[in-house]
């Protein structure tokens, strides 16, 4: 029996979240499917962390343990030609049996992309979220920095979330603007349902001048859901990175998505 890790980079648009759900399409029912094509037997998958209908994914890790004898070119070049054309698999390596694609993970990275212009696009929808007012990137990148460190985040998290405590470590967290789009990149050790949208939604009046910067330490102190701002949609989320000991050898992201080059110059590096 080994056990083998992928990278997986997903379109969420039209999949009910990566969680494999009954009378529902999902990434992960596609991709055991094109798994399973590949050993000739039904292969279950572990995420690195779940993710919502809609939103999307550069770098999903996931592992899985199968005793068909295939070369890990075989799981990437089998499995993509298996899946639909909005999954893609990275790349595939065998790992030691210890790995977890969870558990072993110690941090992962989201990205939110706005669109920050007085009228909606017509190529990106469904991939970034639309905010018709101008927003103050500076201003929400300011308010972002006090989430830094080890905080009970309550006031961020879905009624439903399921997670034993809402303690969570934030190592980064950026806003930055160029042209028409705003990327929000946040780091931690690991989210709450809906953490990132809750606190995107929050930033996203701040930024337009409704609410002072400070606010958000407020927010963050008072542990009320109903105190922060709306959840924001899914369209503009992905998880561009899971970072795990170097002594799992498992690769790092070459890229995160970016919609905006001046001419001449080289879209934003994974950093």
């Amino acid at each position: 029996m080994s056990r083998i890790a992928l990278a997986v980079e997903y379109d969420g648009s039209r999949y009910h979240g990566w969680q494999r759900q009954q009378d529902v399409d999902s990434v992960q029912a596609r991709l055991e499917a094109a798994l399973s094509q590949v050993a000739n037997s039904p292969i279950d998958t572990v995420c690195a962390g779940r993710t919502d209908a809609g939103v999307h994914a550069t770098y999903q890790v996931v592992h899985f343990d199968s005793d068909a004898n295939r070369p890990d070119q075989a799981w990437l070049f089998g499995g993509t030609h298996a899946l639909p054309a909005d999954i893609s698999i990275v790349w595939a390596h065998t790992v030691c049996s210890d790995f977890h694609a969870r558990f072993s993970a110690t941090a992962r990275s989201y990205r939110y992309v706005i669109l920050n212009r007085q009228t909606r696009s017509a190529v990106h929808q469904g991939r970034v979220t639309w905010w018709r007012d101008t927003l103050n990137a500076e201003a929400m990148h300011e308010a972002g920095q006090f989430l830094l460190g080890e905080h009970d985040f309550s006031s961020f998290r879905a009624k439903g979330c399921q997670a034993k405590s809402p303690i969570r470590t934030i190592e980064s967290c950026r806003v930055q603007r160029q042209g028409d789009f705003i990327y929000i990149d946040i780091t931690a050790n690991a989210f709450l349902h809906h953490m990132v949208r809750n606190i995107v939604g929050t930033l996203l009046p701040i930024g337009a001048g409704i609410r002072p910067v400070d606010s958000l330490f407020d927010i963050l102190g008072q542990q009320q859901r109903v105190l922060a701002g709306i959840t924001a949609p899914a369209a503009g989320l992905y998880l561009v990175n899971v970072r795990y000991p170097a002594t799992f050898f498992i690769p790092e992201p070459r890229a995160i998505p970016a919609f905006y080059s001046p001419l001449g110059e080289i879209p934003l590096a994974c950093c």
